[in-house]
């Protein structure tokens, strides 16, 4: 059977807050990930439920991704539609004693979903290691940073 669900956990030195600001904003992800090339915001403001993105990454067609969930702080979920697919990613942060655990999945649901996560698989895995090990070289730089406090991140 393929394998239809990717996930990956990583344990940050940083606190929730500087970790979420860093994956709420998805305009840098090609800042601290060689997985993503490229990231266009269709909505204006803050990434909230309904956003629209477009995401350019390195051998697979350019996606439209729309926020279907946000908890601000915590996590959020998009979802890319093509026709017989349907892809759920979802990004969470939470406190631990360290610091911060950022947990991020995708998901392939559909006629077609299947035979997509069976042709994407590896790269999958690999995008997903990429972003996971940037995020947390990225948010440890940062948090090493004096104008980080810990109330919140001043970007």
């Amino acid at each position: 059977m393929t394998r239809t669900h990717f996930t990956i956990a990583v344990e940050i030195p940083a606190p929730p807050p500087l970790a979420w600001s860093v994956l709420a904003d998805v305009e840098r992800w090609p800042e601290w990930t060689a997985s993503v090339s490229r990231v266009k915001r269709l909505s204006p403001g803050p990434l909230q439920v309904g956003s629209r993105v477009r995401i350019h990454q390195p051998k697979l067609p350019p996606a439209f991704w729309r926020v279907t969930e946000l908890n601000p702080g915590a996590g959020f979920t998009w979802v890319s539609r093509a026709p017989g697919v349907r892809v759920t990613a979802r990004h969470t942060v939470e406190a631990i004693a360290t610091g911060s655990r950022v947990r991020l999945s995708i998901h392939y649901e559909g006629l077609l979903g299947a035979l997509l996560a069976r042709w994407v698989g590896n790269l999958n895995e690999r995008y997903l290691a990429l972003e996971a090990d940037g995020l947390k070289a990225h948010c440890t730089e940062l948090a090493a940073k004096p104008h980080y406090d810990e109330a919140h991140w001043i970007g």
